[in-house]
């Protein structure tokens, strides 16, 4: 395989006040797809993910449940991570704040920027929203409310450090305007530069009222601020600055994927800070849009009302990792806000998953058996309706490779399935239950078959990153078992002569979809009681 270089791609770390949702899920799952499509290409993949630990509302519930706020995370956090087990999520590293590796390096941070004469100490007065940690001014408030969640603010006034972030408005705004794939879509850029210019204040970012959090070197009465102590995480994973090998290897990130409710602290906050300690700024910053169930947006205090099932792990047990996999990926456009239903859902597993591929698969396993002997035969023929289909198929890899390299996870699923649907149609062209009663249309049967495997062969290849059990499974059934999907292999199309094909298990059994929608909305009314 062509070593093709470094890739380092990171989620945000989620804050574990309590379990995660499927909108934490589709961010985990876009992240991953790229992590295991980098790999594939040959890429040296770097894929972040964790958890973000202090604050005084993690405090405040470690006390109502009457445990420390380290005992608190640990089990959220360990739920967590026994999400991601069952997503088979594939990150290289977990980082939690809480760790020692993350604590001494955020101190070392903190000095940089104090020694770069960036943090000085002042009072903060200003209106504080609990559950988003940030401070904000009245003319950011959106009908008196915070910005962000829409939920109360209270006025709060304590000693504090601060960060001065406005000295760098100038330096981001350069970026943004130089360097326009920064931050990515150009709607999110364009409020970031609305944002700077109205003008940029300096940055709140420690707290005394509190101490759950990482102690200021200088002045151990104060905690490091969240946003600090949280986006740092980027690079105090990769071992900076006392174990620098990795930083080295990976830094700067290639993309920072992250929600769009928090695409201002990882376009404006972070870079600023970096800048401060001289580091590199990262490549890119992605903000994706929200999954929204009835037209708001999934949240934790949705996922107890009696509505769509959007606990992933039900989702999971009753249809399989890669069937809510692919839904997620191909149904939302990156960027957008997207409304998340159960009907649409199966919808998608049914003709997609169900009718589409699962079908093709069966089918042509069954004819190659039947008119084969299971053997995946020469092709010796050849006219216009096959190398309409093989141009198609191998010509679809480089189309994909377009898309994820935008991603456009939707487009570069449609791309595989344009070859899916395309096949299939040609199936119904060449009719080979026609050809297989002329013993002299043998040779023209081979072929068929021959095509229809090559096909799969190559769909096989090109799901990896969003399906991998089901490409597992598509090439056992082929005979490719100790063969491994190679994505150069996905460009050429005469591979698999001999290969023995093994009839196995549907791949996605088609549902019932009133009776799946009744069980998931009865699951639902059962978890809000």
């Amino acid at each position: 395989m062509n070593e093709k270089g470094t890739y380092y791609i990171s989620t945000p770390i989620y804050y574990p006040s309590s379990n995660l949702h499927i909108g934490h899920t589709y961010c985990t799952v876009m992240a991953d797809a790229m992590a295991r499509f980098k790999r594939l290409q040959g890429y040296d993949v770097m894929f972040l993910t964790g958890t973000d630990e202090h604050g005084q509302k993690i405090q405040t519930k470690a006390i109502e449940k009457g445990v420390t706020p380290q005992e608190y995370v640990d089990e959220i956090v360990a739920g967590i991570k026994d999400l991601w087990a069952t997503m088979e999520i594939s990150y290289d590293d977990f980082i939690r704040t809480t760790e020692q590796r993350h604590i001494s390096r955020v101190q070392a941070l903190f000095m940089k920027m104090y020694e770069k004469g960036d943090i000085y100490k002042g009072e903060y007065e200003g209106l504080y929203c609990t559950p988003c940690e940030s401070f904000w001014t009245e003319s950011q408030l959106v009908d008196g409310k915070c910005p962000d969640c829409g939920r109360p603010v209270s006025k709060a006034k304590e000693e504090a450090y601060f960060f001065k972030m406005s000295k760098y408005a100038d330096r981001l705004l350069e970026e943004f305007r130089e360097n326009p794939d920064f931050l990515v879509p150009e709607s999110r850029r364009n409020e970031m530069i609305a944002f700077v210019e109205q003008g940029m204040e300096d940055l709140c970012i420690s707290r005394s009222s509190f101490d759950w959090g990482i102690p200021v070197p200088i002045d151990e009465k104060h905690v490091i601020y969240v946003w600090l102590d949280a986006l740092s995480n980027y690079i105090t994973a990769l071992g900076w600055p006392d174990e620098p090998e990795k930083y080295n290897k990976y830094w700067p990130c290639d993309c920072h994927l992250v929600g769009k409710e928090i695409v201002r602290f990882h376009s404006l906050i972070w870079p600023a800070m970096l800048l401060s300690a001289d580091l590199p700024l990262p490549k890119q910053v992605r903000g994706h849009g929200w999954l929204l169930l009835g037209g708001e947006k999934v949240s934790k205090s949705k996922a107890a009302k009696g509505q769509d099932v959007i606990d992933p792990v039900i989702l999971i047990d009753r249809y399989g990792i890669d069937a809510l996999k692919y839904f997620l990926l191909r149904e939302y456009t990156f960027g957008q806000d997207g409304i998340f239903t159960n009907e649409v859902m199966l919808r998608r597993m049914n003709f997609d998953l169900a009718n589409d591929l699962g079908n093709l698969l069966s089918r042509t396993v069954s004819m190659i058996q039947k008119y084969c002997g299971g053997v995946v035969p020469q092709a010796a023929t050849r006219d216009a309706i096959d190398d309409e289909l093989i141009a198609l198929a191998t010509s679809a890899a480089t189309r994909v490779e377009e898309k994820m390299n935008e991603f456009q996870f939707n487009l570069a699923l449609e791309e595989i399935w344009v070859v899916i649907r395309r096949a299939n149609k040609y199936i119904d062209e060449k009719t080979p239950w026609v050809l297989a009663k002329d013993e002299s249309k043998k040779a023209e049967l081979d072929t068929v078959m021959r095509n229809l495997a090559e096909c799969l062969r190559i769909v096989s290849i090109l799901i990896v990153p969003f399906m991998h059990t089901t490409s597992d499974r598509m090439r056992e059934q082929l005979g490719l078992t100790d063969v491994p999907a190679v994505w150069e292999d996905a460009f050429e199309f005469y591979k698999m002569e001999g290969c023995e094909a093994h009839k196995g298990a549907q791949l996605f059994p088609r549902l019932d979809i009133d009776k799946e929608l009744e069980a998931l909305y009865a699951i639902s009314a059962s978890m809000s009681k």
